[in-house]
């Protein structure tokens, strides 16, 4: 009687031993031990917010629960902002040095000028003012946090962008199509923000979820600015240190936390809004970009799973 050859194992042993070193070797990277940490924080606040915000007989009848309660919407989305900048900072600071530092005080200069006239004078996103939720605001109308947050994401935008159109024959393809995904971001985070929770309240409310359709131009507009400014400013020197995965990633991850709460809440029309906004540009990606654009879509559909989670949870 014959025996059937022993089939070698050794490549599946091999493969595996493969991922765990890659893993461990993220693991060790602090952009993505950093990034780990910010994705764990959003998670956090997303399952708080599901549960307790949204069910808040859920919550143990604790006096010190309830304060912290009570604060939670000022901190979270503060520290969310603040913990997304100590994330972002440490591979530009790694890889970039210090040469990043006149774009970051350009863009965010600019942004708090978009910011001041919006609020005071209606334009260009139409008439809206914050709330105090979002702390100490400079010239009395803009919270300290929001140029920064622009920053955060206006960075990534930009440099997923620039795989696409590379080059000087790029130029205005890289422009556009990095304020369109600077734009995108607000497809999740105006309801989150101003529908869900009052962190800014709507002079005069429009269609989407209570957001008047000029917003969006404005972001746009204020998008195209950034970008030219990150141009100018060296983006394509400094810039090209930097890890697009990593940074395309980083976009996903600072998304969950609107997209997160949209989901937990069921509303599902910004969801949906988002996700095909953002599925658009697979269309225009291949290889390389298209695996980082692929990637955000993978994240943001495991948090509206997530969330979809959550709301059958609580029920």
């Amino acid at each position: 009687m014959t025996t059937a050859p022993d089939i070698p194992v050794s490549g599946g042993t091999d493969a595996s031993r493969s991922m765990s070193r890659r893993t461990m070797g993220l693991l060790r990277s602090p952009e993505w031990l950093g990034l780990i940490i910010l994705l764990l924080f959003t998670l956090m606040a997303v399952l708080g917010y599901g549960i307790f915000a949204l069910h808040p007989h859920l919550m143990p009848e604790s006096p010190a629960v309830r304060r912290f309660y009570a604060s939670s919407f000022q901190l979270f989305a503060r520290a969310h902002i603040i913990l997304s900048a100590v994330v972002l900072a440490i591979p530009l600071l790694r890889r970039a040095r210090l040469r990043w530092l006149g774009a970051f005080g350009a863009v965010a200069a600019v942004s708090f000028l978009s910011e001041f006239l919006g609020t005071g004078y209606g334009f260009p996103f139409g008439a809206y003012e914050y709330s105090s939720l979002l702390g100490y605001k400079l010239g009395g109308r803009v919270p300290a946090v929001i140029p920064l947050s622009w920053f955060l994401m206006a960075l990534p935008s930009w440099a997923m962008a620039n795989v696409v159109f590379p080059g000087r024959k790029g130029f205005w393809g890289r422009i556009l199509l990095a304020s369109y995904l600077l734009t995108a971001w607000d497809l999740a985070l105006d309801p989150a923000m101003s529908f869900l929770t009052p962190y800014w309240i709507w002079e005069a409310t429009g269609p989407y979820y209570g957001m008047p359709w000029v917003n969006l131009a404005g972001w746009m507009g204020t998008g195209i600015v950034l970008m030219l400014l990150l141009e100018l400013l060296g983006a394509r020197d400094w810039g090209q240190e930097l890890s697009v995965p990593w940074l395309s990633a980083y976009y996903g991850v600072v998304l969950l936390m609107p997209l997160g709460m949209l989901a937990a809440a069921g509303l599902w029309l910004g969801v949906v809004v988002t996700a095909l906004a953002l599925g658009l540009l697979t269309m225009d990606l291949a290889g390389y970009a298209e695996s980082a654009t692929v990637l955000i879509l993978l994240i943001a559909l495991g948090q509206v799973l997530f969330g979809a989670g959550i709301v059958t949870w609580s029920m």
